[in-house]
């Protein structure tokens, strides 16, 4: 009798906290992003479709230096002797939510920066700007919501460049 209660209470606790979630979720899809009291319009819906694609040409072109689940090479932040760092996790740990879709875009087709001794190769010749965009998307589909709406919020905000 006792288990039979506890069972029970179990399932509720788990619907309510599904239902939780699920406002959580609904309620931030349409809702703006504020962020240092600058608001830009609502987190845009990931398209299955594109993400996928992006999965497919990530594996292809970014996991070799990047890793097959994101992580980036071992010791990422720490300069390689010949000055370069090695390649950045594109997970939620990295950097890459810092920065705005153009800037990663722009990295993607052209290479990094010569000035900071960047090794990543330019893809222009090897993928189109829709297939670098798939890419950006797989990555930003494996990102926590705080760090979409951040680098969403840096891509939009009024001041972007």
């Amino acid at each position: 009798m006792i288990q039979r209660r506890i069972l029970w209470l179990a399932i509720l606790v788990i619907l309510l906290g599904a239902a939780s979630l699920s406002y959580r979720l609904t309620t931030s899809a349409n809702r703006p992003v504020v962020i240092n009291q600058t608001a830009v319009p609502p987190l845009p819906a990931m398209n299955p479709d594109t993400v996928a694609r992006g999965e497919i040409l990530y594996a292809q072109y970014c996991a070799k230096c990047h890793g097959a689940s994101l992580e980036g090479a071992v010791d990422w932040k720490k300069s390689l002797p010949d000055g370069s760092l090695p390649p950045p996790p594109h997970d939620s740990s990295g950097h890459t939510w810092h920065h705005t879709d153009e800037l990663l875009i722009s990295i993607t087709q052209n290479g990094g920066d010569p000035s900071y001794n960047s090794k990543m190769p330019a893809f222009k010749d090897k993928l189109t700007q829709d297939e670098s965009i798939a890419i950006l998307d797989f990555i930003k589909s494996k990102w926590y919501i705080e760090e979409r709406e951040y680098q969403w919020w840096m891509t939009v905000r009024p001041d972007a460049q």
